[in-house]
C-alpha cells in the first residue's frame, strides 16, 4: 500500500508552510482587517506587497498623507469589487492607484496586483495577495 506521503513522485525534499511563511514574515496576515472588508476567509499579503504598497511607517514622505491601514484598505477594497467581477476564478489579476513610498511622491500610479486562492496548509482556502510576477 503506498502512503500518501510517498506518491508517484516520493517523499517531498522539503515543505515550507503557509504558517512558516507567516512566522518568517515572508507573508503577513492581513485576515481581520479582510473580515472587515467582507472577506471569510483568511487573507495574507506578500511581504513586497506589504513593503512596496501597504506600510507606510517610517516613510520620509511628508507630502502625501497616507497610512498603513489606509493604504491596507484600498489593497482590499479593490480586490473585494475584483471578486465580485470575477466569482468563478482561482487567480485573479486586479489594478489600483497608490501613492509611491519616495520621498518626493504625491501623486498616485497604477499597480497591478495578484490574488491567489488556494489551498492553506490543511487544504482550507486561503487568499495570498502578491505581485503579478510572484507566485
Amino acid at each position: 500500500m503506498i502512503k500518501r506521503e510517498d506518491s508517484f513522485f516520493g517523499k517531498p525534499i522539503y515543505v515550507y508552510s503557509r504558517a512558516q511563511a507567516l512566522e518568517d514574515g515572508v507573508l503577513v496576515d492581513v485576515t481581520e482587517t479582510a473580515k472587515a472588508a467582507g472577506f471569510k476567509i483568511p487573507v495574507a499579503v506578500t511581504d513586497t506587497v506589504w513593503h512596496d504598497y501597504i506600510e507606510w511607517e517610517n516613510v520620509k514622505n511628508k507630502k502625501a498623507i497616507q497610512n498603513t491601514e489606509g493604504r491596507l484598505w484600498d489593497v482590499l477594497s479593490m480586490l473585494r469589487f475584483a471578486c465580485s467581477r470575477f466569482k468563478n476564478e482561482s487567480e485573479i489579476m486586479y489594478r489600483l492607484y497608490v501613492v509611491s513610498r519616495d520621498r518626493q511622491a504625491v501623486k498616485p500610479s497604477l499597480v497591478t496586483l495578484k490574488a491567489v486562492i488556494g489551498g492553506g496548509d490543511n487544504g482550507e482556502p486561503v487568499i495570498t495577495i502578491m505581485l503579478p510576477n510572484e507566485d
